[in-house]
């Protein structure tokens, strides 16, 4: 499975990564964030949403809601969290597969709860914590169409 690491020094690094992710993605992409609390999962698809051109600040967790829909100028961003989740099974329950179906991209945090649900074709992202302020991206394709964006996101570093 094709992977790049990419080291973001602090916050403000994060525009210019997510502006690489959404030029980089395919359509109806599927994102699965991974990461310890406070790695920046959250913060990472507010960048994602600026990027898209939707209002940042409309992004929070969505951990009570499950499923938050952003509409922005160039697409549909959907943004769940399921750390509240027993299994998948308990998505049936929440509108996931209209909201996924509708999406331009979807990223999911916790996804490890509902691993069963995610599709096959997907970009796994893992944050880890490297500083007070740093944070690495390992983005790890699971399908050929992702696979383009890793690509994609290595060119972007040469």
């Amino acid at each position: 499975m094709p992977t790049v690491v990419i080291d973001v020094p602090d916050e403000a690094a994060l525009a210019p990564l997510a502006a690489a992710v959404v030029a980089a993605l395919p359509a109806g992409a599927f994102v699965a964030l991974s990461g310890d609390l406070g790695a920046g999962k959250t913060t990472f698809v507010k960048a994602v949403a600026a990027a898209a051109g939707i209002d940042p600040v409309e992004v929070v967790s969505p951990t009570f809601g499950l499923i938050h829909v952003h509409d922005g100028p160039r697409g549909r961003l959907v943004h769940a969290d399921l750390y509240r989740l027993t299994d998948a099974a308990d998505l049936h329950e929440t509108g996931w597969d209209d909201a996924v179906a509708a999406a331009t991209w979807t990223f999911v945090e916790w996804p490890e709860r509902a691993l069963a649900a995610l599709p096959a074709d997907r970009l796994d992202v893992v944050i880890a914590i490297t500083s007070p302020t740093a944070r690495a991206f390992s983005f790890t394709s699971r399908g050929l169409a992702h696979a383009r964006a890793i690509e994609s996101l290595a060119a972007s570093r040469s």
